[in-house]
């Protein structure tokens, strides 16, 4: 069936354009014929599932907590937003392993990361902050289809 022709039929039953309807296990026909993280990866940052994205907060604070520029660059996407005075959009890897660990991982960042709760994350257009609820935070969110830093904010 088209996507045209599954349009009609779900304009025809009342079912809002854009909504899928859920099979008898509850799935909707699209996600059942998908892989659960198929080759393109995530759609949006609601696509993400919250243990996935548990996952990826623990490798950020593991990564902060040895203050392990080399590791948080492997998690980043570039050109990637660092909030230092000198930073600002840091195009590639190179250029922000430049940057120094020093520089990166300041005492506000590592203890907000540290205190961050990452058990109750909620998806947003931003992605989601791992913070302490201060300024300083590391936010990801999906980037080509991959969960990914996509800022550093002081």
């Amino acid at each position: 069936m088209s996507i045209s022709e599954e349009t009609q039929q779900d304009s025809a039953a009342g079912i809002p354009e854009g909504t899928q309807q859920d099979s008898p296990a509850g799935i909707s026909e699209e996600a059942a014929e998908k892989p659960a993280h198929p080759a393109g990866g995530y759609e949006d940052n609601f696509a993400v599932d919250i243990k996935a994205a548990k996952e990826f907060a623990e490798k950020v604070k593991d990564a902060a907590a040895k203050k392990d520029l080399d590791a948080l660059a492997e998690l980043t996407a570039f050109p990637v937003y660092v909030g230092l005075p000198d930073a600002g959009v840091v195009e590639t890897e190179e250029d922000f392993l430049k940057l120094g660990a020093d520089a990166v991982f300041t005492d506000e960042l590592l203890e907000s990361i540290e205190k961050a709760d990452i058990d109750n994350f909620q998806p947003s257009m931003a992605g989601f902050p791992i913070s302490d609820g201060r300024t300083a935070s590391i936010n990801f969110g999906v980037v080509d289809g991959v969960l990914a830093i996509n800022g550093i904010n002081y």
